[in-house]
């Protein structure tokens, strides 16, 4: 007989906590991509999923709001990507599924890869207003990831919706994590 399952959950790797409170507020992209690919980067050293992290911001202030990374392989959950994690947070935090909403501050989502088909979708519906992106999608295509059937000009179908962009933020350390999680040979979870 068949049984649905009450609920869906999924754990945050003990040492992101930690992680978090190093950071200091800032308003400048580049230190908040920093702290989002060295995010990546523990990922990969901890063994707690891929090579992303991404984190949600106040624009305004630079705070972290949430911060998010890659739990496929360690939750077996295949849309817990970076992005969608840190949304999730910032949500949960709000009680806000919509983060533009007129009680919350304006937000942005800082992620050291540029979104893949599925988080681009998220982001959508999200109300974030800005996006930072570090490495391609091409540059974790290159080491193996499929970023799915995603519109060659995401960058505008994001800012048609209100949603500003800017990519190639802190570009090479960005690659960089993604070359690691190769040399580690983290797995490539494509379905």
């Amino acid at each position: 007989m068949y049984r649905q399952p009450p609920e869906i959950c999924f754990r945050l790797p003990q040492w992101l906590q930690a992680y978090s409170s190093q950071y200091q507020p800032t308003p400048g992209d580049r230190r908040k991509m920093r702290f989002v690919v060295g995010a990546a980067r523990e990922n990969i050293i901890q063994k707690t999923g891929g090579p992303f992290g991404a984190g949600v911001f106040n624009i305004e202030t630079g705070e972290l709001i949430a911060l998010g990374v890659n739990l496929v392989t360690s939750e077996n959950l295949s849309f817990l990507h970076a992005e969608m994690v840190a949304m999730a947070i910032a949500q949960r935090k709000f009680k806000q599924y919509n983060l533009s909403a007129q009680n919350l501050p304006t937000l942005e989502l800082v992620t050291s890869t540029e979104p893949c088909a599925m988080c681009l979708g998220g982001i959508h519906w999200s109300g974030l207003k800005r996006v930072v992106s570090g490495a391609r999608g091409a540059d974790a295509e290159a080491i193996g990831f499929n970023e799915g059937p995603k519109p060659q000009n995401w960058q505008t179908a994001l800012e048609q919706r209100g949603i500003t962009v800017k990519t190639e933020v802190e570009l090479a350390l960005a690659q960089g994590v993604l070359q690691f999680y190769q040399k580690q040979q983290g797995p490539i979870y494509n379905a």
